[in-house]
């Protein structure tokens, strides 16, 4: 007795897609391919997807690559990968990626925010595009001599830098435009240092010291801005800044050398970031302050460091996932000869622990 052989288990195509909702192979295809908006309705567009998920069909997007001539690859690059706050933003770009058939690839820039060098022996045949976070359009001309579009996150909505990174000029082309970018995704960062200023000023405080980033970049000079122009708006409150390098010891150690070498001990430190924030107030613990009694702190980024201090720090919160996001859907918006979404995302002041009334004057 012989075992009847089961049929031959066939992958599905898109044929089979069209044959069972009903619709034209190019409809599949459209729809499959995110390119159905005002060509094909909605309830058709989810008919497609429906379909093709309970057939288990999976576009070969090698042989769509090919079509395309693209890749479907984006790089990221970052300052480093030490800041939680860059993990996030590639979870965000990968996330949006993946539900476009796109591949993202993590690149942290050998010298930080300073000129980054191409990975790739041409990035042109490798990648379809480019995303920079917090870095300056200048740093990236062995990527921009490539021709690729580039999308900037956090970074300075005016830079025109054309040039390649050598001291010669730049051929744009037809996406990057002569502002060398082709998209910016930025946060509201001024209206987050407003806040946190305004919290301050509204609890009672005159005497601030800034705990700045000695990273020279965008987003640290549109936070030292906001803050000098809300505070010089109050006639009676002074503002001192020092610098120190993003490491909490370094943070701990600019502290310290403040509050001992000053007659007038501030009744609040901004910091530029959390880990700043951090080491501020390692160096108030160590001289017998107490956080917020004697001195009132804040950070920004809420990273996961801000809930494990104890008292828990006021903090901006910044929806990194969402830069990550946005950057990747502008990267594919220009791809698609589309505009991207330019508005801000707006931050939040997450007032926790730190911050309180400033002391009694003696």
């Amino acid at each position: 007795m012989t075992t009847p052989a089961h049929p031959a288990r066939t992958t599905p195509t898109s044929r089979d897609v069209a044959r069972a909702a009903g619709v034209s192979q190019a409809t599949v295809s459209l729809v499959l391919g995110d390119k159905w908006q005002g060509r094909v309705s909605e309830r058709t567009a989810g008919l497609v997807r429906a379909t093709a998920a309970d057939l288990g069909y999976r576009p070969n997007q090698a042989a769509r690559s090919l079509r395309l001539g693209r890749t479907r690859t984006a790089l990221l690059v970052v300052p480093a990968l030490t800041n939680e706050f860059f993990a996030r933003v590639y979870a965000g770009a990968a996330a949006t990626a993946a539900e476009h058939g796109f591949g993202v690839v993590l690149y942290p820039s050998p010298d930080g925010i300073g000129p980054a060098r191409d990975p790739f022996a041409s990035a042109r045949t490798a990648l379809d595009g480019v995303i920079a976070s917090s870095m300056a359009t200048g740093a990236l001309g062995a990527l921009r001599s490539a021709g690729l579009p580039l999308v900037m996150l956090d970074s300075d909505p005016d830079d025109t830098d054309d040039t390649d990174g050598t001291g010669g000029t730049r051929d744009t082309g037809s996406t990057g435009g002569a502002e060398g970018a082709a998209a910016h995704v930025n946060l509201a960062i001024a209206d987050g240092m407003h806040q946190i200023a305004a919290h301050l000023l509204d609890l009672g405080h005159r005497r601030f010291v800034h705990l700045a980033s000695a990273v020279d970049s965008w987003t640290f000079d549109v936070r030292a801005r906001a803050l000098a122009e809300t505070l010089g708006a109050t006639p009676d409150a002074s503002l001192r800044t020092v610098r120190a390098a993003l490491d909490v010891h370094s943070a701990r150690e600019a502290t310290t050398r403040t509050l001992t070498e000053t007659t007038t001990r501030p009744t609040a430190l901004i910091c530029d970031d959390d880990i700043l924030a951090a080491g501020a107030c390692k160096a108030l613990h160590r001289l017998g302050l107490r956080v917020p009694d004697d001195v009132s702190v804040t950070g920004f980024d809420d990273l996961a460091l801000a809930t494990a201090l104890e008292p828990e720090l006021t903090t901006v919160r910044l929806p990194a996932e969402q830069v990550g996001n946005r950057g990747m859907a502008a990267l594919i918006a220009v791809l698609e000869g589309r505009t991207p979404d330019s508005t801000d995302l707006p931050v939040e002041l997450v007032v926790r622990g730190t911050t309180a009334p400033p002391p009694p004057a003696p």
